[in-house]
């Protein structure tokens, strides 16, 4: 297979070569391939969550995300976050220091 670059991806890739970065113009396209198959893998892990979860909707599971929605989650959020500090404040008040 051959592949032609643009001036600017061979001068990206001969900089890395002499930088050490990389070994030679084989090394660029193994990485850059490892790299696009990271992305794919991804995206098809994204894409499969996405089915899943119109798939829990259509069954009526889940909750409708709306403005109130966030507000009452970020509240929830909120709320939980300071009993916790207040709990590990208290917490650290009992315990005699040293």
């Amino acid at each position: 297979m051959e592949v032609q670059l643009t001036p600017d991806q061979r001068a990206f890739v001969r900089q890395a070569i002499d930088s050490g970065r990389l070994r030679g113009e084989e090394d660029a396209v193994k990485e850059a391939l490892s790299l696009w198959e990271e992305r794919e893998r991804t995206r098809a892990e994204i894409l499969a969550a996405v089915d899943e979860a119109e798939s829990s909707l259509a069954r009526g599971e889940g909750r409708a995300i709306t403005q109130e929605s966030m507000r009452e989650l970020a509240q929830q959020v909120t709320q939980r976050g300071r009993a916790r500090l207040a709990a590990e404040l208290a917490s650290e008040r009992q315990t005699p220091r040293r």
